[in-house]
Formats: structure tokens, sequence, C-alpha cells
């Protein structure tokens, strides 16, 4: 058995670590001269200092994510430092947000969090129990696929609590505006949070930058165990022979394969899919997913200026949370997030960093003159969740014999998260292993 993996992200990788731990032979093509896809290193620095392509944050929860790192032979807390979920948010002229989970099981931790909340009043903090209170006795069900927005209206959350709450927790959970945003994933996520186990609400902050944490040791891995990596390798056609792959073509040669899984975006694995009849019903679904943008403020302070926490929200302002790199051994390098679409797309990068620079002067006046700032955009950094989006997510298997399709876009029940891309490649090569 020879499986063809083509794309170096984490879903890619997640089915490579998992075949080479069952002893299956595998050579994962990546098109990118580096592993980790949307989630990855840069060759940037902002003052010396080497940057991501986004700020990622995982959860607790990411139980797929934590074990692959246990089998590539890293340590949790060598790459994450854990923290219970504790969330401050930041408006210019008003008083913070604080909402912190207790050491009680779930989902007691939550109901408390919310119970003694800071800077929301009695009645919003009553509001949001009552919410939870339901979520807890439906199964976390919405129902409908409706938009977050016309959740939250059906279930009389006040404009205050939908500001301060659900607005900022919707948009970075699934990079989506909530009156676009998918309840019904949504909710998912909240039940994997907060419905099972109190440690899976927990925060894992980054310690190194994303390259480290999974895509370089998963290709350590890779190739200790006969598998083989190769990058700056774009894939250009996938061959089928009676219903079943039997090649792919890459560069300028061909190379045979039992099995091929396509874990690259919804648009790349669509002009491949496109040329077979057996596949275009799946192609079309494909070029059906629309994406969302991220876009990252990376901006250089005097070394000694520092958050009071690693991560912050910010409140009625372009700029969405600040993460203090700090964390990474970037002390004064602060990443400045805005989730989904908006003017701000618009701006010039240079536009862009002034206007954040201006933003945090407004909420942390007493921090000093930056000394340097740069602008990531990636305009394609998720899909849109929006309602009835599953509808056309594509499952693992395909009508073709050793053809499956992975990636966080596809019929994982997730958003667009490292999750989400961990367990659909896993998924793939589980079904493999089993003979499928």
């Amino acid at each position: 058995m020879h499986v063809v993996i083509v794309g170096g992200g984490w879903a890619g990788l997640a089915a490579a670590v998992e075949l080479c731990h069952h002893g299956v032979r595998v050579t994962v093509l990546e098109a990118a001269p580096q592993l980790g896809g949307r989630a990855r290193g840069l060759d940037y620095t902002v003052n010396g200092q080497r940057i991501d392509n986004g700020q990622h944050l995982l959860l607790g929860a990411y139980r797929e994510t934590l074990r692959l790192l246990n089998v590539v032979g890293i340590a949790e807390a060598t790459v994450f430092e854990r923290r219970p979920l504790q969330l401050v948010y930041k408006a210019f002229g008003c008083a913070d947000i604080r909402i912190t989970c207790p050491s009680l099981p779930a989902p007691l931790h939550l109901l408390t969090a919310l119970l003694n909340a800071e800077g929301l009043t009695l009645p919003e903090r009553l509001n949001a129990l009552s919410i939870c209170r339901g979520l807890l006795r439906s199964g976390f069900n919405a129902g409908d696929d409706v938009s977050v927005a016309a959740w939250l209206s059906r279930n009389k959350q006040s404009p205050a609590l939908i500001r301060a709450l659900w607005e900022p927790l919707c948009l970075a959970v699934l990079n989506t505006p909530l009156h676009n945003a998918s309840a019904q994933i949504f909710l998912r996520v909240l039940q994997d949070a907060f419905a099972r186990s109190r440690s899976d609400s927990d925060l894992l902050l980054s310690r190194v930058d994303l390259g480290g944490t999974f895509p370089e040791p998963a290709r350590r891995f890779i190739e200790q165990h006969g598998g083989t990596v190769k990058l700056s390798h774009r894939v250009k056609g996938i061959t089928v022979q009676d219903n079943a792959v039997r090649k792919v073509s890459v560069n300028d040669h061909e190379i045979t394969a039992s099995h091929v899984i396509l874990a690259i975006p919804p648009n790349a694995c669509q002009r491949l899919l496109e040329p077979h009849t057996a596949l275009r019903g799946i192609a079309q679904q494909l070029g059906e997913i629309s994406h969302e943008p991220i876009c990252t403020v990376y901006i250089q302070y005097p070394p000694q200026t520092r958050l009071e926490m690693p991560m912050i929200g910010l409140l009625d302002t372009t700029a969405q949370w600040v993460f203090d790199r700090a964390l990474y051994g970037q002390p004064g390098l602060m990443a400045v997030v805005i989730s989904g679409p908006g003017p701000h797309m618009a701006m010039r990068k240079d536009e862009l960093s002034a206007h954040a620079i201006a933003e945090l002067a407004r909420i942390f006046p007493h921090w000093a003159t930056p000394e340097h700032s740069l602008v990531v955009r990636e305009k394609s950094a998720t899909f849109a969740c929006r309602p009835g989006i599953n509808t056309l997510r594509p499952s693992a298997t395909t009508p073709v014999r050793g053809c499956w399709l992975a990636g966080d876009h596809t019929d994982t029940g997730y958003p667009a998260t490292l999750e989400g891309a961990v367990r659909s490649g896993v998924e793939c090569a589980r079904r493999i292993i089993a003979g499928g």
C-alpha cells in the first residue's frame, strides 16, 4: 500500500502521521516551500523576530490534535501553556469585562463564570445564564440551522450582552459575523468546550511558532517511519482508471498510488476533481463554498510593554484581539487580530497598521510609541461558516476508489479550526487502514 497525500497542512500531516503510526507507506506532496498550510511560520520577521501567518489558539477540547502531538513525541507542555479559560474585554472609557472559569466540574464552571462575570449587570448575567441552561436542557440543539444572530434573538439576548459576549465569541470561533454564522456549528463547539470536562475549555497558548508545534515534528516522525515529505511539489492532476485512482502528476513526473488523499483547500481540490466525471458533483459543491479573511497586525513595542495576560479582547474597535507574544520569547511584540470581512480589508497595509496602533493607544495610553509593524492578510483564511454550509461540505469518501478528501472544509461538523483539519486527516487514515 502506498498513500500519496496532496497537501502538507495540518490535515495532510495528520493523515500521514496516523498512517505511518500503523506502518503504511506515505508520500506527502506540498506545493509550498514549507509545511503547515494556513497555520505556518513565515519567513518574514518583525524587528528580526520570526512570525506566524496568523495567531491560532487551541482549546483543551482539541483531543485529536493533542493525541497526535503525543504520537509524534511532543509533550504538550513543551509547545503549549495551558490556562483555565479567562476572557478579558477592554473598551475605551468603559469598565473591563472579565469572565473566569473556576475549578469546578463541567458545566458548573461555565454557569459560575457567567454568574460572577465582572463588568456585566445582574440582568445581563441572568440573561446569559438563562440561555446556557436552555442549551444544557436541549443538548446544545439549535433546532433548524439559523444564523447565530437569529438564535440569540429567539433566546432574548440583550444587545449589550451580544456586544460584550456573543459577538466576539462567534467571530473568534467561526471567523464569520454572527448575522451570517451557523448557529448549529457554533453550538457544536460550545458543547465540546463546556459540556464534558472542565479542562476542555482550557486555552492552549503556543510557546513556539506554528511550524514548531506540529508541522515540523510531524515531518520528522513521517520520515523516521519510512515516509517521504516533498516540498515545492505541486500536483497537477490525478489519474483515474476503472473508477479507481492510480497516479498523481506532480511537476514533471507521475507517482503511482494505491490511495490519494486530497488535503488541500476547496478551490485547489476542485481543479483536480473537475476533469473526472465521477467527481464533478463534489467539485461543484466545493465551488460553492465561500471564504472569510483574517488580518493580523504585528506591532513591535519596547520589550517592557506587556499585557496583563497573554490574550485580551477589544470591544467597539476594528481590532478584536491582542496577543502578547512574550510567551513566544518575543517581548513587546503584539499580534492584533481582525477576524472576518470589513472596511479594514480595503485599507492599505500602512493605513491598517496606523489604525490598529491608534486604537491600542486609546486603550493603553501608557504604552510607548511602537518601533515596527507588519500586516499579514489571509484573504481566504477559513470557509464562511454560514447556515446550511454542512450541506456543501463533502465527506471523506468519494465515488472513486482510493480517492479521499481531507481538510477543515470537509464534513467534520467543526468550523475551520486546526482540530477540524486534524480530525479530517485522521478519519481518512483510519478508513484506509480499515480497508476502505
